[in-house]
């Protein structure tokens, strides 16, 4: 009995003392830690303004994504938040003493980036892409708490594809499948980091459906993606298609405009607001 109970103890001890590993899908937050990280504005919008109003705060971001890395890029910790819970938009981590990367990923895509590498984060084409912003920087943890209020900024470019003519019935989906972009981006850099075959397919659920959102991380500022559209009938089978090139900008919007079914090319485009969101706009009719 004496040499159970002296097994027993030793047990005990070892695993107080025992550390828990954090795992790749694993959130490890504290309410009050060292490292205090606020989102302060994105994309030069104060991130007060866009959280009092629910349906404005969806539209810029749905997810935001804190990590913290050491700087061999070894992610040590990793918060996931979604809008409409409470604490969004503030993180906290216990960190001991010395040198960190940290990075905030905003975007509302349906799902989390894989986070693993910072100088690789991923989104799927399952997970779709959407306007992405980003804070990334080194920050050193000392004895006293910092605080981090962050601004993010815009990291993607969109392609804005309208169609001028209508939609045909039996039209139920429109695929877009685009390369020379990247899915995935270097938080260090800001670019995309791989040659991706990013994969949008959009249900038609309206006659009045026109405009479909692309977005890619380029690996410069400027770059030129190759798109194949095609519209797809409820069996999957293609009925229409059509293949472009469009220049595209990092932070900037290419609207591709035309008679898609029709085959007639326009030279204008209409009902067009600019968004000053971004910082620019080109316009391309087919």
């Amino acid at each position: 009995m004496k040499q159970f109970f002296i097994g027993f103890m030793a047990m005990l001890m070892c695993m107080a003392c025992e550390k828990p590993l954090m795992t790749g899908n694993q959130e490890e937050e504290v309410t009050e830690g060292n490292l205090k990280i606020k989102v302060f504005e994105i994309e030069k919008t104060p991130f007060g303004s866009l959280t009092r109003a629910t349906e404005e705060a969806s539209a810029v971001c749905k997810h935001l994504n804190y990590a913290v890395y050491s700087t061999s890029g070894e992610r040590l910790k990793q918060v996931n938040q979604t809008a409409g819970v409470s604490g969004f938009g503030t993180a906290s981590f216990q960190l001991d003493e010395g040198k960190y990367r940290v990075v905030v990923v905003g975007h509302s895509s349906n799902g989390n980036p894989t986070m693993t590498d910072p100088t690789c984060i991923k989104f799927t084409n399952a997970q779709g892409f959407t306007d992405t912003f980003l804070y990334s920087d080194e920050v050193t943890v000392g004895e006293e708490q910092v605080e981090l209020n962050v601004s993010m900024n815009r990291i993607v470019s969109m392609c804005r594809f309208v169609l001028t003519d209508d939609i045909p019935e039996g039209i139920k989906k429109m695929r877009f499948y685009y390369t020379g972009g990247s899915g995935a981006f270097d938080a260090t850099t800001s670019w995309g980091c791989v040659n991706s075959k990013q994969d949008v397919k959009i249900d038609i659920t309206s006659g009045d459906q026109k405009q479909f959102d692309l977005y890619t991380f380029l690996h410069d500022e400027e770059g030129v993606i190759h798109l194949a559209v095609s519209a797809l009938d409820a069996s999957g089978n293609e009925l229409y298609a059509r293949e472009f090139d469009v220049p595209m900008e990092q932070n900037h919007i290419t609207w591709l405009s035309g008679a898609f079914f029709s085959g007639v090319s326009t030279t204008t485009v209409t009902g067009v607001t600019v968004d000053t969101t971004w910082e620019g706009e080109q316009f391309i009719t087919f």
